[in-house]
Parts: structure tokens; C-alpha cells; sequence
């Protein structure tokens, strides 16, 4: 019989090496290679031959008629928005997020509503003892909560026991990284002990028409920990996001193949846990009185959704020869390069002695393209010290050449902004307006400057 032949498995991006070295040849991070006592698996072509001895399988048009999937709310509505409008029985959600976000507390009140709807609900905890989740659920008002409450870290016995207990229609499992499969080898937190558990689990909710959802921890770039497959394994990936010094959390949906992916729920950190936010843009807008130099609003575009949010630039004036800091919170700092070299070159302002500091309030997160000319703005009000009017939002997207493009969806920004009572738009050439709002155009970011010096 032939030697087994040992192979490391990276535990941050799956990479299988032949040999173990200090770093990882696919991610690059030191460290991560453990040895996989699972060996080598035959390929299927070796063994077996393609042309025959399979199973016929059926196929079908793209005509064939479709039902959409049942829905379960969770009874927050912010969360069922996220998921695409509710649980699906039989589906596998995966939620990622900081240490101490609020995961827990969410899916723990998330599944006291499902429970109080007469539906069977578990929740299994392999990071906390059961008596530490009972304390929680009491400090958030869950304490009579009809759910079934569990601590084990064992694949094998939880399946065993909801198949004895009739299974479930919603199973949280908190988290994925604790969980050990007897079926493979290995501590747990391994790729493979990962990979194994996630299989059992998904597998059962399919067979059994459960609603699964796991927890899942990030690594220190945010990304969730363990092997890319799992999340190529679950129908829905949510990531819940924010820091832990501001109230707000957003989950957005990364993945979902029963809905978009293109919603965001929003959520408060209060005493009383996770509550939600219907008006996000309330907010994230600081308490505005007096016009200051170097803000201005963005409507950004969440799916559906606009949210109004606050930028802040500040620049300073360095002394000869110093070197100017550039930084950026909440934004890319790669196109907050790129929009102080269009107002240099296309503008002539100078920003080439000042330390520019750039931070979307409230600790959003901006990726919108549209951004550009609320940036701009702020940019070129910090440096002339010239307040916007606070009843001014702006939107567009700055070309190269110094040209503001039209962005998508324009209408749905103007209307959410005239209903928080703003009364004017900055927004590109070309643009559609809406009621209740005034809108002044720009071809180019030259005749934004002449607007804000008052040209």
C-alpha cells in the first residue's frame, strides 16, 4: 500500500501546499499552513469511466415555470429587508462581523420573534455557555422566549438531537469556527474542520427544510475567516458591519440567491439591544446649525434606499518644505488623490501645501461613485474657508477631464433630500429635477468652484 502523501492546507484562503513553508504562496500571510490528515482523494476520472455507469439526469427549458420561495419574517423589519424579505425554509445564511458588533444579539432577537410567531427555533451557541445566553436574552426582555437553547460544538450531536426532536424550522449556529465533525480530523477553526461542519449542517437544513443560520467570524482585513467555499456553500452571505465606538451597525447583504443584493438594513446599538433605524439619514447627519467650512451632503443610494450623510474635509497650511498627510476615513483614499488632482489641474487650486483630512460622519462607509462632487465641494469649501448653505445637497461623478457625469437613480436622491427638508441641488448637467426641491447644474467641476467662491 502506497504512503499517504502529507499535504498543508492554508487556514485563511484554502491553498494546498505539498510542503509547509513559513508563508502562504496564494495570500501571502505568514503562519497560516497546518498539515491535513484528510490525504489524497483519488480523482473521480481515474476510477470510473465518464461514458457510462452515471445517473441520467433531467434537463429543462428556461420556460418551465417558477414559484417564488416562501417566505418567514424574523419580525425586524430591517433584517428581513437585508435577507430579500424574509427566511426561506431550507436555505443557509451566513452572517460575518467584527468581535462584539452585535451578531449575537441580533440573531438572538431575531429568533425569540420567530419563536413567538409558534414556529421551533434553535439556538446553538459554541462560544458562550448556555446560562451566558439566558443572561443576555433577560438583559434584552427575551427571557420568556419560547426558543430551545443549546451549548455544544459537536456536528454529530446537534443533528442527532434535532432529528430526534423533529428538526427545526429556524437553527442558528453561533459560530461556524467552534463547530468539530467527528467525519475528518482536525482542532476546530481548521479549513477543513470548517469545510466538514458547514457540509453536515447545510446539507441537514436542505433535507429537512430548516432555515440555517451560521456565524461566522472576520479576519483582520474584514473578510470572513476560513475557507472561500463556505461561502460559495450558503445561499445567503450577510455582512454586519460599523464600529464599535459609533452606535449605527449596517448589514448588507454580500450574496443572496433569493433576492438582491443591493439592500442594507440599518441598526442602533441600544441598552435594550439591537434596535431599528427606518430613517437612517437622521442618523448619520450631525445636528446642523450654522453654515462651516468643509461640509457638505451626499445622498447616497442604498438599493432602494437614499441615505443622507454628512462630508468633512479640513485642510491645513504647512510650512515650507514639510510633507502633506493625506487621509481619508470612510472613502478611498485612492480617489480622494484622484479628486485633488482634478481641482489642481483643471482648477488651478493648490493643495500641494496643506494637509488635507477627509471623514464621512457617523462612520459610514462610502462607495458610490456619485460622491465625487460632495467631496469636491467640501474640499474646495475647507481650502477657501466658504460654507456651503446648509439646505444644499450634491451629487455627480468627476471625470478626469474635469466634467461631472450624471449618476443613476438622481430623482430618488432629490426626493428624499426635499422630504428632510432641503431645498436646493447641486447635481450634474443634464439631470431631471424633482418637486419641492431647486436644482443648479454643473458641466464641470470649474463652475462648481465660481458657485461656491460666488463668481
Amino acid at each position: 500500500m502506497a504512503k499517504p502523501k502529507k499535504r498543508y492546507v492554508c487556514q485563511l484562503c484554502g491553498s494546498v501546499s505539498p510542503r509547509w513553508t513559513g508563508q502562504c504562496v496564494d495570500c501571502g500571510e505568514w503562519n497560516s499552513l497546518v498539515e491535513d490528515a484528510g490525504g489524497v482523494v483519488t480523482p473521480f476520472s481515474a476510477k470510473h469511466n465518464l461514458r457510462g455507469g452515471g445517473r441520467r439526469i433531467e434537463l429543462v427549458g428556461l420556460d418551465a415555470e417558477v414559484q417564488l420561495p416562501a417566505r418567514v419574517s424574523t419580525g425586524i423589519a430591517e433584517l428581513d429587508r437585508a435577507m430579500g424579505g424574509g427566511l426561506v425554509a431550507g436555505s443557509a445564511t451566513l452572517m460575518g462581523g467584527d468581535p462584539g458588533i452585535g451578531k449575537s444579539t441580533l440573531l438572538l432577537q431575531a429568533a425569540a420573534k420567530v419563536a413567538a410567531q409558534g414556529l421551533e427555533v434553535a439556538y446553538i451557541s459554541g462560544e458562550e455557555a448556555a446560562d451566558q445566553v439566558r443572561l443576555r436574552a433577560r438583559r434584552l426582555g427575551l427571557g420568556a422566549a419560547p426558543l430551545r437553547l443549546a451549548a455544544a460544538t459537536s456536528v454529530r450531536d446537534i443533528l442527532t438531537t434535532l432529528g430526534d426532536n423533529g428538526g427545526a424550522d429556524l437553527l442558528v449556529i453561533d459560530s461556524i469556527q467552534t463547530m468539530h465533525s467527528d467525519l475528518i480530523e482536525g482542532a476546530p477553526g481548521t479549513v477543513s474542520q470548517v469545510r466538514a461542519s458547514a457540509q453536515e449542517l447545510v446539507r441537514f437544513a436542505k433535507e429537512h427544510g430548516t432555515a440555517l443560520i451560521l456565524v461566522g467570524h472576520v479576519t483582520k482585513d474584514g473578510t470572513i475567516a476560513g475557507p472561500r467555499v463556505l461561502e460559495h456553500m450558503v445561499d445567503t452571505v450577510l455582512s454586519f458591519e460599523g464600529e464599535r465606538s459609533h452606535q449605527y451597525r449596517i448589514l448588507r447583504a454580500m450574496k443572496n440567491r433569493f433576492g438582491g443584493t443591493d439592500e442594507i438594513g440599518v441598526f442602533a446599538m441600544e441598552r435594550e439591544g439591537m434596535t431599528e433605524v427606518p430613517n437612517p439619514s437622521v442618523l448619520f447627519l450631525t445636528q446642523r446649525g450654522e453654515p462651516v467650512s468643509g461640509t457638505s451632503i451626499f445622498p447616497a443610494l442604498e438599493g432602494s434606499r437614499p441615505v443622507l450623510v454628512e462630508i468633512q474635509a479640513l485642510t491645513v497650511r504647512l510650512a515650507s518644505g514639510a510633507t502633506p498627510r493625506r487621509a481619508a476615513v470612510g472613502w478611498d483614499s485612492g480617489r480622494l488623490a484622484m479628486i485633488l488632482a482634478v481641482l489642481e489641474a483643471r482648477c488651478g487650486l493648490s493643495f500641494a501645501s496643506a494637509e488635507v483630512y477627509l471623514n464621512v460622519a457617523g462612520g459610514y462607509r462610502l462607495t458610490d461613485p456619485a460622491a465625487d462632487l460632495a467631496v469636491a465641494a467640501a474640499l474646495i469649501s475647507a481650502l477657501t474657508e466658504r460654507p456651503i448653505p446648509n439646505e444644499c445637497i450634491a451629487f455627480g461623478e468627476i471625470a478626469l477631464s474635469g466634467e461631472v457625469r450624471q449618476v443613476a437613480h438622481a430623482g430618488l436622491r432629490l426626493k428624499e433630500a426635499a422630504k428632510l427638508g432641503f431645498e436646493r441641488g447641486w447635481v450634474p448637467a443634464g439631470t431631471k429635477g424633482a418637486d419641492g426641491i431647486a436644482s443648479s447644474s454643473f458641466g464641470n467641476v470649474r463652475a462648481l468652484v465660481d458657485q461656491i467662491l460666488g463668481r
